[in-house]
């Protein structure tokens, strides 16, 4: 399956609220887990059904729901009849493959974007689908797999940071969405430490297999601006949308998180450029290496050229050589030759031809 577009054949025709899981099962058991908070309080629970979410929405205080694993129809069709969702929202959370998107509808605001880390000891990036929905007193974030990721944020809500704590449900989202493109940017920079490496093995020693690495590290950084490129649209939308569930106070973040994708999204382009540079210096180096070679062979050839001729006269079957019994010819002959050599070296240095 290509790692650009996945599409199976089953899915062509399916209506677009039908609520059919699109992806690859990457957890058996669906994990429910709630934080509740405001200043002066917090709660952690794992809950079973959805249901049990329900008495948080009456709460004053910020809910932070997540899903871990979305293969489970009845827990998403739960979720879309307990808070009224429309089942277009919900059907966009079980498509893993989508392209990252943000929409408004009337009750709430769903984001889906791309969250990539980098497997530890390992050149792999892992690549899982996040999608948030974000309403005024609850947040409720959807991931294939049950990972520590977000755990950063959940110490900062445990540690009772100020600005978490009073925060509402726009900054928790803010958290989140800081977390994937602090991801992006390490990654980027990971890559970009073995790109500027394999630069300055490029100028000492060129060699066969640098075209290799130049081609996969390529494909990395085409995979990586596929899931920025969307993600810079997404934060663009968050920092100029006018929303009753984004605060004016928390916009400022979502410009700070703008700064950051586009950095992010430059450091990118800047490494491609960068790629194409070292081919381009690799080919240039080889073809320098190959004019070198050449321009010894071709004065190595143009100098016995004479020789040639004068040892192709002297091996000719003629009874008649003037030279041919002279008692100092075969001297004469190499000093000749030798005189030319030396004649045609001097003059190539003079043209800087050597």
């Amino acid at each position: 399956m290509g790692r650009f577009l996945k599409k199976s054949k089953e899915e062509i025709g399916v209506s677009p609220d039908e609520l059919i899981f699109r992806g690859e099962k990457k957890i058996n058991e669906v994990l429910l887990r709630i934080i509740d908070f405001d200043a002066n309080s917090l709660a952690e629970e794992t809950i079973k059904t959805v249901k049990e979410v329900i008495k948080y929405q009456e709460k004053d205080t910020v809910t932070w729901f997540n899903i871990d694993g979305l293969h489970n129809t009845g827990v998403i069709e739960g979720i879309a009849n307990e808070f009224n969702f429309d089942k277009l929202v919900l059907a966009d959370v079980m498509n893993t493959q989508a392209r990252p998107t943000i929409k408004e509808y009337d009750n709430c605001i769903y984001i889906s974007i791309k969250m990539l880390q980098q497997q530890p000891n390992s050149d792999t990036i892992h690549v899982e689908n996040l999608s948030l929905i974000l309403t005024e007193s609850i947040l409720i974030s959807f991931q294939e797999t049950k990972g520590d990721v977000f755990e950063p944020v959940r110490e900062r809500i445990r540690k009772q940071k100020r600005r978490i704590r009073n925060g509402g449900t726009d900054y928790l989202l803010f958290a989140l969405l800081d977390i994937v493109i602090d991801n992006y940017i390490y990654i980027i920079g990971v890559l970009g430490e073995k790109i500027e490496t394999l630069e300055e093995s490029l100028l000492l020693e060129p060699r066969q297999e640098i075209i290799g690495e130049i081609n996969s590290y390529k494909r990395e950084l085409n995979f990586l601006r596929k899931n920025i490129k969307p993600a810079k649209e997404i934060i663009l939308s968050l920092a100029k949308m006018e929303s009753d569930y984004i605060t004016e106070s928390t916009e400022m973040h979502f410009k700070e998180l703008q700064d950051n994708i586009n950095h992010a999204s430059d450091s990118s382009d800047s490494y491609r450029e960068i790629l194409s540079d070292q081919l381009n210096i690799y080919h240039t180096t080889i073809s320098s290496k190959l004019n070198d070679i050449m321009k010894f062979l071709t004065v190595f050839s143009v100098i016995f050229i004479p020789l040639t001729f004068i040892a192709g006269i002297y091996g000719t079957n003629f009874d008649v050589v003037p030279e041919l019994h002279y008692k100092y010819s075969y001297f004469i002959m190499w000093g000749v030759i030798i005189v030319i050599a030396i004649g045609m070296l001097i003059y190539f240095r003079k043209k800087k031809w050597l």
